[in-house]
């Protein structure tokens, strides 16, 4: 293998003549060892952008010479195309608030734009990844804005799928809008209620999490590009400031703009415990909803049956036919990691100091994470179980027509009291209560007819 030796202050490392990074990368590659979870492609997507975004304004102000900002700029279009996904190697989880990731950013960016105006790899005395690339940036203006720009496209992308999601959940109510069953609190009978109800009440929680997640995209519209390492705009130009961030609103179309206290948006990060927050309501909803219908699919002989997933998949290597509900108990496992993951960034943006969070790398991961988790478990969990799913019509019936729930009806007509002591008179018989009622003159036989009348005024489907 060929290689070239590249130098920083520490001291030389000998790098294959190949490789798009440089030396910062390589030190970051061996010091954060931990795992093969490198840096999400969203957030060096986005980071690029803010490269690419810097070269045209540097143009456009003369700050750069219009050849090296067009090498920038055609390198980033090529690192966006993909062509380079293989040398972001950095591992998510590192030391320095993102320095790491911002100078695998730089030195693949400088080493393509170097290899498309005809000069070898590592040659930074023409093109360098921090006086060219970098120029007029810090980690500390980029990481945050690039994270802001990534999360917004992904809210977009599940804000969507929250839409299609709650469509989904309305038609069922309608579909199931005159199927009876039994309701239940504590997992205890307790009152009809229609299947389309039940699915009317998910489509609500869900309707509230798509409009909180949508709304949320405000909050992350501001941003300290511009700033650099403390906030206060030192070693850039001022007029960079402004035009990077005009060039941005095209280049990502997002409305962003610059913070009025940039110093504020480079030392807090609550605005991501707050945009996480809501992604942790999403995961409550979803958790309920799923273990919902992990119950009322339980059986299919010895549990509930009250609807039917489709089957997708073996359930057991021991037990033949056996068909579990594994997509809600995916969507439960995700729900929990999205909790989890909120727990890590309400942890992290409390343990700043001072002009800067060190911890940027796990808030981004993670609310990435939870983001992408989020729009793909939506999708499956719509097509691969709500729209699949099957009610069984006559297993309702039977569990309403066995339950004790008719006494619960009377008892506005007949008195609490008289109604639990019914219930317990008939026991587990409650074809008994019709006749308890009579034999104990509590109501009429035509007043008794027409309240049993009521109570089924919905007809069971065929």
């Amino acid at each position: 293998m060929n290689v070239r030796e590249e130098k920083d202050k520490i001291g030389s490392i000998a790098i294959d003549e190949h490789a798009l990074y440089g030396i910062q990368t390589v030190r970051a590659a061996n010091n954060f060892s931990i795992s093969n979870n490198y840096v999400r492609l969203e957030l060096i997507y986005a980071m690029i952008t803010i490269k690419k975004a810097a070269a045209i304004a540097h143009k456009k102000l003369k700050l750069l010479g219009d050849e090296m900002a067009d090498s920038i700029i055609k390198a980033c279009d090529m690192a966006l195309n993909g062509e380079a996904d293989h040398a972001f190697i950095t591992n998510a989880l590192q030391g320095g608030a993102g320095t790491s990731t911002n100078m695998n950013v730089n030195e693949v960016i400088a080493n393509l734009a170097l290899k498309l105006s005809g000069h070898t790899f590592g040659d930074y005395h023409t093109i360098h990844p921090l006086d060219h690339v970098n120029k007029g940036q810090s980690t500390n203006d980029v990481y945050p804005t690039a994270l802001r720009i990534a999360a917004i496209k992904l809210i977009r992308s599940l804000s969507e799928e929250c839409s299609r999601l709650q469509e989904t959940l309305q038609k069922k109510e309608i579909e199931y809008a005159a199927i009876l069953k039994l309701g239940r609190t504590e997992l205890m009978d307790a009152l009809p209620i229609t299947l389309g109800q039940e699915f009317g009440s998910y489509a609500q929680a869900i309707a509230r999490d798509r409009w909180r997640i949508y709304k949320v995209e405000e909050r992350l519209r501001q941003v300290n590009l511009g700033g650099t390492a403390v906030g206060t705009g030192s070693n850039t130009n001022r007029k960079f400031t402004y035009k990077i961030i005009d060039i941005l609103q095209e280049l990502t179309d997002i409305g962003l703009s610059r913070a009025e206290y940039p110093m504020d948006l480079t030392q807090n990060n609550d605005v991501f415990v707050e945009v996480s927050g809501l992604l942790k309501a999403l995961a409550v909803n979803l958790m309920k909803i799923s273990t919902d219908l992990r119950l009322m699919n339980s059986g299919p002989f010895g549990g509930l049956g009250e609807i039917t997933l489709e089957e997708l998949q073996a359930g057991s290597t021991i037990m033949p036919g056996k068909v579990n509900p594994i997509i809600p108990e995916m969507v439960t496992q995700v729900a929990i990691k999205v909790m989890a993951n909120d727990n890590a960034i309400t942890l992290c943006a409390a343990s700043g100091n001072f002009e800067l969070n060190a911890f940027m790398p796990l808030i981004a991961d993670s609310l990435l994470e939870s983001l992408s988790l989020l729009t793909q478990t939506l999708s499956i969990f719509r097509t691969k179980c709500i729209d699949t799913l099957k009610p069984n019509i006559e297993t309702c019936k039977a569990h309403l027509d066995r339950s004790l729930v008719l006494a619960t009806s009377l008892a506005p007509y007949i008195g609490y009291e008289n109604a639990a002591f019914l219930i317990k008179e008939c026991g587990s018989e409650p074809q008994k209560i019709r006749e308890l009622v009579l034999q104990k003159q509590l109501l009429d036989e035509d007043t008794l007819d027409k309240l049993l009348n009521y109570r089924h005024e919905m007809t069971y489907l065929d």
